[in-house]
């Protein structure tokens, strides 16, 4: 019989107290059934305030809450315990994926994200990667002890270990990454695009980088930073956002406040990929003759990384079909972009367009929006 290798993982390392907080009473039952065969004792806990006496008077190791709870405020109880303990593990279970404080949750450094309903492989998968890196500072304080009567021998075994620190911190910044991403998609999918709007936009804007000239860190982050472009869209009414037809004055008026919403939502956050990704947010609208908005930025007083989201959204855009409009053929897509050169776009990145025509259409066909059909 095949055993699940992430039960492996966990079952060696069943000494580990795990504290759940919920309260749906089925929710505890399906983490009774998983946990239970893999851990000796754990912690349950059906509100804030019982969460929090727990965590005070008993050793727990990891922390599951939900963060959408009717009678509890999930974010706050967060918040309270990293004041008391910045690097316990936290796995946060959400069946909201629309109000939840996403960006605050990053700065919290959270070590999961599983949705709701509960599945037995994603909790593992969590609580897999949770417990190695327990297991790895259990592993580098073991060695601190150690270092006293270290000898060179052990000394490259101490650096050997550090490299292994430096790659799970790595793979730690990879899930911030990924959370990012999911973010943008949850965005694009509230107003009925498609997740694949965030990937091509995200490949646009890295072809657009490297050949502009930025750096490999710069072409890296403006990939990463694209997909959180229209993030702000998140607080705008479904009635406006989603509205076949045009938009009234008044209409527009709220619907271009996105590009500020997004900039306030990322602006507080000391991470250089979020202050990129306020940057793009807030001047993906604005035009390289000045007549853009919400500053009415011209030329290089726009960030590169918003002049490059500008070019890179609008082509997407055009050539897709929205509530609103349908695709536009290429060859209209191309006049267009040649009119505004130098006036809605970077001169330079229009040349780079049509230079590496080839490249775009190949991140285009490789992803497609797949169409529902419908009888």
């Amino acid at each position: 019989m095949c055993v699940n290798p992430l039960y492996e993982n966990l079952t060696i390392n069943n000494k580990i107290k795990i504290l759940f907080i919920d309260e749906d009473e089925h929710s505890h039952l399906v983490i009774k059934t998983i946990l239970s065969k893999l851990f000796q004792t754990y912690e349950t806990a059906y509100s804030s305030k019982e969460a929090l006496e727990k965590f005070q008077t008993i050793d727990i190791d990891v922390i599951i809450t939900e963060i959408n709870m009717k009678n509890s405020d999930g974010l706050k109880l967060i918040q309270t315990i990293r004041k008391h303990n910045s690097l316990i593990p936290i796995i946060v279970v959400s069946s909201d994926h629309e109000k939840n404080d996403y960006i605050e949750l990053i700065n919290l450094d959270i070590s999961g994200f599983i949705s709701k309903p509960i599945h037995h492989g994603e909790l593992l998968e969590n609580l897999s990667k949770v417990v190695k890196k327990i297991d790895f500072k259990n592993t580098i304080e073991n060695h601190k002890t150690q270092l006293i009567n270290i000898n060179n021998d052990l000394e490259q075994q101490m650096i050997q270990r550090i490299s292994e620190i430096y790659a799970l911190n790595e793979e730690i910044k990879a899930t911030q990454r990924e959370v990012i991403f999911t973010m943008g998609t949850i965005c694009e999918s509230r107003s009925k695009e498609t997740g694949n709007h965030v990937k091509r936009v995200a490949l646009y804007s890295e072809i657009f980088a490297r050949y502009y000239g930025l750096n490999e860190e710069e072409i890296l982050l403006m990939k990463e930073a694209s997909p959180m472009h229209d993030i702000g869209k998140i607080a705008i009414p479904d009635a406006i956002l989603n509205k076949k037809g045009s938009l009234t004055k008044e209409e527009k008026i709220i619907m271009n406040t996105h590009t500020t919403l997004g900039h306030d939502m990322l602006k507080y956050s000391n991470r250089k990929l979020l202050k990129i990704a306020a940057s793009v947010a807030y001047e993906h609208h604005e035009k390289y003759d000045g007549t853009g908005y919400p500053q009415g930025l011209k030329a290089e007083e726009i960030s590169i990384y918003g002049r490059i989201t500008a070019l890179a959204d609008v082509f997407d855009a055009l050539g897709s079909n929205r509530c609103y409009k349908k695709a536009w053929e290429d060859e209209a897509i191309f006049t267009l972009i040649k009119e505004q050169k130098a006036k809605h776009f970077d001169p330079k990145l229009v040349d780079i367009f049509f230079e590496h025509l080839d490249e775009f259409f190949a991140v285009r066909e490789k992803y497609q929006d797949v169409l529902a059909i419908t009888i």
